[in-house]
């Protein structure tokens, strides 16, 4: 579906399901130079089993119109734009990377419109090497091809994946091929500049869980423990054989913790 948001278009994937603004929302927020495709076997699920799903393209990505946003601040003010067009009073957040830092600010800052947030392969603060900033700038390729390696797990790596005919790293670079080209160093420099992470996870008062990968070189497991231990009440799980890719290396796993996070919601709708 294609919602106005600030008057340009904004393309979210509703999971196979009409979209039904009365049942508990779910709003899926991808990383960075990615788009709502990453979510596909997460939120088909979910939209299947009593819940509304909008598994964006932020702007700038994907089919979404307009440049991309130039900070974590700016997407989690965008979010709140976006439920205002799908007549959404409020919404549970499920970020990754990039994602769930603009997760975190959004529920921080717009308490109101958030019932509870998933934040998935999420660390603070989320540096990026120099090296690695300047490739995303001058030699998109490189970058793409060093994100694409450091993303995954061994676990990841041919012909060990999930399902057959699936090839995890393939996919994941086509992906990243497919978004518009400066859009990565948007994303990126705006993941090394958010410096409120542990003062916004302060703020939080909704239920908050943290789904990260043992194997994740790119936002550590241990990063992401000491960001949880900041939001009280906080629940960690932690996904044996993953790197930073979860929901295409560990899919089943995500989901199961997806399932058991948003119960409530439904159940509360029924």
């Amino acid at each position: 579906m294609e919602l106005n948001v600030h008057g340009r278009g904004a393309f979210c994937y509703a999971g196979g399901k009409a979209f039904d603004s009365r049942m508990p929302a779910v709003v899926f927020i991808h990383g960075a130079e990615h788009d709502h495709s990453v979510w596909v076997l997460q939120s088909r699920y979910l939209a299947h089993h009593g819940h509304a799903v909008l598994a964006l393209d932020l702007p700038g990505h994907g089919r979404s119109d307009g440049p991309a946003l130039a900070s974590v601040e700016a997407i989690a003010d965008w979010i709140p734009a976006l439920l205002d067009a799908a007549l959404v009073d409020r919404a549970a957040l499920v970020g990754h990377s990039m994602g769930s830092l603009a997760a975190l600010d959004c529920a921080a800052r717009h308490p109101a419109r958030v019932s509870r947030i998933a934040l998935i392969g999420s660390a603070f603060p989320m540096r990026v090497s120099p090296d690695l900033l300047e490739a995303t700038r001058s030699n998109e390729p490189l970058a793409q091809d060093m994100v694409n390696i450091w993303s995954h797990s061994a676990y990841a790596q041919y012909p060990s994946n999930p399902g057959p005919g699936f090839w995890v790293m393939g996919e994941n670079l086509r992906l990243m091929q497919r978004q518009k080209r400066g859009v990565m160093h948007v994303d990126f420099a705006a993941c090394n500049a958010y410096a409120a992470g542990m003062e916004r996870a302060a703020q939080v008062r909704c239920p908050a869980l943290f789904v990260l990968g043992r194997r994740d070189v790119m936002t550590p497991a241990r990063a992401g423990r000491e960001l949880a231990g900041a939001i009280e009440g906080a629940r960690v799980v932690e996904v044996a054989g993953s790197g930073h890719a979860l929901m295409a290396e560990k899919p089943d796993e995500v989901l199961d913790a997806l399932i058991e996070f948003l119960r409530f919601d439904v159940m509360s709708a029924v």
